[in-house]
């Protein structure tokens, strides 16, 4: 979005290096964090809210606490920051909201139970809120399988471990953020002013491919 000349203002849960952009750190997804208020501008062309959370246990061992973090950060962060930006949002001659999914909130996964009751939620709300915000503001959501960034480090220790995570893709290859950074910008862009209420999927094939 940058290199596109856009203006760009990130609010992290942790210290980000981005280059020409505005930064407010702070901790969006916390219960204590309900009353914070965001200093946004007038106007918003576009909102992205993409945290997430890799919770990866069996059922036995998923405690009420798992499942209601995983949810706090995907679900109700997400609210919450929608919730503040609208204002800013319907001031713009064609808003998006971009909000991120996963390949398990529509493939059974083993271990996944919690992370995928919370993407399943993201996906409701973004549904809900692209018929409830048209025709102003468009919503869609991206929904990738394993992509090779920070969050997903332990599980891409070694080489073992990232032959084997690109094995259980049809296009046997790991997602890389710029893949998912393009359908970002594809998205927030009058190319999508057509679409509200999408899942797009950068997943390798896993949720609709069987190769055999």
């Amino acid at each position: 979005m940058l290199q596109g000349g856009h203006r760009v203002i990130a609010v992290s849960r942790s210290p980000l290096d981005i280059p020409d952009s505005e930064l407010l750190k702070t901790h969006l997804y916390e219960p204590e964090s309900s009353g914070i208020e965001l200093d946004l501008p007038g106007r918003l062309d576009g909102l992205v809210y993409f945290p997430g959370t890799i919770t990866l246990k069996p059922i036995g061992r998923l405690t009420e606490d798992d499942f209601l973090h995983d949810y706090r950060v995907n679900v109700l962060g997400a609210v919450r920051v929608i919730q503040q930006a609208l204002p800013s949002l319907k001031k713009s001659n064609d808003g998006s909201i971009v909000l991120f999914s996963s390949v398990a909130a529509t493939v059974g996964l083993g271990f996944h139970a919690s992370i995928s009751a919370a993407k399943g939620g993201v996906e409701g709300l973004g549904r809900s809120l692209a018929a409830e915000l048209a025709p102003g503001i468009r919503v869609n959501m991206i929904a990738p399988s394993l992509t090779d960034t920070p969050l997903a480090s332990s599980l891409l220790l070694t080489e073992e471990r990232r032959g084997a995570a690109a094995g259980r893709h049809p296009l046997k290859k790991i997602g890389e953020a710029s893949d998912v950074a393009l359908l970002v910008c594809f998205l927030l862009s009058e190319k999508a002013q057509f679409m509200s209420g999408q899942v797009l999927r950068p997943d390798g094939g896993l949720s609709s491919v069987r190769v055999f």
